[in-house]
């Protein structure tokens, strides 16, 4: 029997199979705020009158006695039951009797359900937030200890001018900066509550949505009872586009290993043990992992359109294809997380080669810093330009690398600015809160 369902309705199993879809697979993951919610609301209506002060207790004693099998792994969505918030209750009434069914008062599955996936996404988030910091940690470390290690430079896939593996690796480090920008925009999105807004037109009962507001640590509440429930598949589209912010970085940075540990650049090297051979070839090392992240990431960077095709053109107020964000985002904020610590584990063990820009492959590198040294000189910049692109024209042009190169200004190879890209970085973490 559904919370919704009158005495006389027969459901056909296959209408049921195809509207709960995978609700209960992923609704498991949202048990633990789904308790959360109901603890603060059962706290609000024992508050205002609208359950006794004892039944009220006894609701939330009912509730945590749930939530410690939740914890304990022992809670799981019976054949027959909706969703977790249907089994919730189920299980309250079993235990506690009659005083179970009034915990529904005031509330709808629509606010019950956004509220629980505000809670989820906030918490997710603040997890990632930890990988990302994580990961940042690693790129600024790696970047300091190989700041003299020099690197070529690309644009068009064509050597440019020289940079060094500081500069590279920093360049990610400051990327995270601006991804964790948009997800701290995610996280203050998410951190505004629903609960209360019922069916999205709000209650006739005098609910205390501030009340709620502060026993479940909201930051503020979605305060029109209607734009709570838009909100709903807003929030989540909001967090992939942060979450697809991180995974472009990833992608990106996962793009350069593969070419900078090929062979035909070897520039760097990683431990067998994190590489991947062949069936036929003995000598290959395979970049595996990085292939791997950069797939992942490129398939997390495809959720916000998917998100956006998922709810495009739907009027105000709710609809069933709501349920389905749920299967669209929850899972990739696991396959982030574990792109991030894979990443840090690579990149702890990236070994650089010595003396790259050495090899006469990349004498051109240099053509900016002879132009700059004539311009040093007095030569106007023009002049000083096509002086040395006759010499590259002529196949006349050298440069002597012993001479050594000069840039200082911020964020050169030679003044990185990781010490400011931190200060960036601790600014944006402290919008968490």
């Amino acid at each position: 029997m559904k919370l919704w369902q009158k005495e006389s309705t027969a459901i056909p199993q296959q209408i049921e199979d195809f509207t709960v879809g995978r609700d209960r697979e992923f609704d498991i993951m949202l048990a633990r705020f789904d308790i959360q919610g109901s603890i603060a609301h059962v706290t609000m209506l024992g508050e205002t009158g609208l359950m006794t002060p004892d039944e009220a207790q006894q609701a939330i004693a009912g509730l945590q006695s749930i939530a410690q099998l939740i914890e304990d792994g022992k809670f799981e969505i019976a054949a027959g039951v909706e969703d977790v918030h249907s089994q919730v209750e189920l299980l309250l009434t079993q235990s506690i009797g009659e005083v179970g069914k009034k915990i529904h008062s005031g509330r709808s599955r629509n606010d019950q359900v956004a509220t629980d996936i505000k809670l989820f996404l906030r918490a997710a988030i603040l997890d990632l937030k930890i990988e990302v910091g994580n990961l940042f940690e690693v790129l600024i470390s790696q970047s300091e200890q190989f700041k003299d290690k020099l690197l070529p430079g690309y644009t068009h896939l064509q050597i440019a001018m020289p940079s060094s593996f500081g500069l590279w690796l920093g360049s990610y480090a400051e990327s995270l900066v601006d991804d964790l920008e948009m997800l701290a925009a995610a996280y203050t999105i998410s951190n505004k509550n629903p609960l209360g807004s019922g069916a999205g037109f709000g209650s006739s009962f005098p609910l205390n949505r501030r009340r709620t507001t502060e026993l479940l640590e909201f930051q503020t509440l979605n305060w029109n009872a209607a734009y709570a429930q838009m909100s709903r598949g807003k929030t989540e589209k909001l967090t992939a586009m942060a979450m697809s912010s991180v995974a472009s970085t990833l992608a990106k940075l996962a793009m350069d290993c593969c070419l900078y540990m090929n062979q035909n650049f070897g520039f760097m090297k990683f431990p067998d043990h994190l590489t991947t051979g062949s069936s036929i070839m003995p000598h290959k090392k395979n970049p595996d992992v990085f292939e791997l992240i950069r797939g992942k990431c490129n398939r997390i960077q495809a959720l916000p359109n998917e998100l956006s095709l998922l709810t495009t053109n739907l009027p105000s107020g709710y609809h069933r294809e709501m349920q389905l964000t749920k299967e669209i985002i929850f899972p990739a904020f696991s396959e982030l997380t574990n792109c991030l610590q894979l990443m840090g584990v690579m990149l702890v063990d990236l070994v650089p080669k010595d003396e790259i820009l050495n090899n006469e492959l990349y004498t051109y590198l240099f053509s900016v810093e002879a132009v700059n040294e004539l311009v040093n000189q007095g030569i106007p910049f023009r002049d000083a330009y096509k002086t040395i692109g006759n010499q590259i024209e002529q196949n006349t042009f050298g440069f002597d690398l012993q001479k050594g190169l000069h840039h200082t200004h911020e964020g050169s190879i030679g003044n990185l600015c990781n010490a400011e890209i931190k200060q960036e970085m601790e600014k944006v973490l402290a919008k968490f809160g």
